[in-house]
């Protein structure tokens, strides 16, 4: 090639990528979010107020003694918890938010802090719901030898009894054996002090989110985004800490299932995964549905080998956890199933069928009726999750969300196992659909079981 033919290649090559547009540079944004982690501060702020202004309306009613300031009003009390709720549904959904932008804050720090809020609000008395009360009951009754799966919390009576919303002391323990052993713990350390096996089972619901948050930061897929859902997450602190829930449990062995089911390839593996989800539903029935999102995958891929050992593992750990009541333990069940909440997408129906068809035939309905609409949901929401979500995590956390949405009793503590998933994996946009479903359910029952009193 001569010089000038040399020259002319050139002069061409730089006039086109003259042509040619300049690429544009993604920036991550490293800014803090500053409103969200306003309103995700002030929310928490406002729970731990009125946890520590007990007792009111939106607490129970015998308060733990350490920390205590003047008892809220009525209409204070449940102002300040929807508020409260409300900014935390903002907050966690701006954190969230900033994160797909790129804010990239330190996991650690993140944990610290989940932690030490957690640790602090599990020191108040619970907010939102009377369930630690019913707990508390279900251990005395374990406690002094006798069968929460038959004696009520009426039958009990005294000072625990009397701190059972009325709408269960006629109720047996619909919780399963692992429930009713970490009941009846807290209970032996309370003995005839009530608030005290609160303050328990208060404490140690605490450790198991901060454990789960620790599991979070070390093995899920994306660390920070973890712990913003699970540790710092303001609306999960007010449902599942400051309330005491033993959906935290159920999201701790969750988490460990799904670490494990994402890379078992030996028998031994399967037995373990199997026997977690075993232990799982030992502690709420409603933990199968994590085993029917794990075994699914398996069925399509032809594993059946190792569907077949999950399943048996899981089953054989659960007959083992009943053996030891018998099984009338599953007899609550039954009665508790044919139960709607005043949020359920069943309510109205319930309402308008049952002056036509009775309570027996609506109930009958609605039992058939909305396992086939959680089906459908669960598939729409399969659908839309972020296509990088393993099947081992995108079906259980499609089936655990659509149950919330579609079961006729609901709650908001029920979101612990979706959102214990999908904090190890990026589901994508249906997080966002959980958060407001959190927030929702929450505004509906936060009341401390006393009902409401606008």
């Amino acid at each position: 090639m001569t010089l000038t033919n040399h020259n002319d290649w050139t002069s061409r090559l730089t006039s086109q990528m003259r042509r040619i547009p300049p690429r544009r540079l993604t920036v991550v944004d490293q800014t803090t979010p500053r409103p969200a982690v306003w309103m995700a501060g002030a929310g928490v702020a406002l729970l731990a107020l009125v946890g520590a202004s007990a007792p009111n309306h939106n607490t129970l009613r015998t308060p733990i003694p350490w920390l205590r300031l003047p008892a809220m009003p009525g209409t204070v009390s449940q102002t300040a918890t929807t508020t409260a709720i409300v900014l935390s549904c903002g907050g966690a959904l701006g954190l969230l938010k900033a994160h797909e932008r790129g804010w990239r804050p330190d996991a650690r720090l993140l944990f610290r802090l989940g932690a030490l809020t957690a640790l602090a609000i599990a020191n108040l008395t619970p907010v939102g719901s009377s369930d630690t009360a019913s707990y508390a009951t279900y251990g005395r009754i374990a406690a002094l030898g006798g069968d929460p799966y038959v004696t009520t919390p009426a039958r009990l009576g005294g000072a625990y009894a009397h701190l059972v919303s009325q709408a269960w002391r006629n109720t047996p323990s619909v919780y399963g054996p692992v429930a009713t052993w970490w009941q009846s713990t807290a209970a032996f350390i309370g003995q005839e002090r009530p608030w005290l096996t609160i303050w328990a089972l208060m404490l140690a619901n605490a450790a198991v989110f901060v454990g789960t948050g620790y599991l979070l930061l070390r093995t899920a897929d994306d660390p920070v985004r973890a712990g913003l859902m699970w540790s710092v997450n303001p609306l999960l602190i007010g449902v599942l800490v400051a309330g005491g829930h033993l959906d935290t449990l159920v999201a701790g062995l969750a988490v460990c299932t799904i670490h494990l089911a994402r890379k078992t390839t030996l028998w031994h593996q399967d037995l373990i995964v199997g026997g977690l989800v075993g232990l799982a539903c030992g502690v709420k029935i409603s933990a199968c549905l994590l085993g029917l999102g794990l075994a699914w995958p398996l069925l399509r891929s032809g594993a059946w080998r190792a569907a077949a050992r999950q399943a048996c593992a899981a089953a054989l750990t659960l007959a083992a956890l009943y053996g030891a009541y018998g099984a009338h333990a599953l007899v609550p069940l039954s009665a508790a199933s044919r139960l709607v909440s005043t949020s359920s997408l069943w309510a109205v129906f319930d309402q308008y069928a049952t002056a036509f068809l009775g309570p027996r035939g609506t109930a009958a309905i609605v039992g058939v009726l909305w396992p086939v609409v959680m089906l459908a949901l669960a598939c729409t929401l399969r659908r839309r999750t972020a296509p990088s979500a393993p099947a081992v995590a995108a079906l259980p956390f499609s089936l655990a969300f659509a149950w919330v949405l579609a079961a006729p009793w609901s709650m908001p503590w029920y979101t612990a196992l979706a959102w214990a998933v999908a904090a190890v994996f990026n589901q994508g946009r249906p997080t966002q659909y959980l958060t407001m479903a959190t927030a929702v359910l929450a505004l509906s029952h936060n009341s401390g079981g006393h009902g409401w009193t606008w």
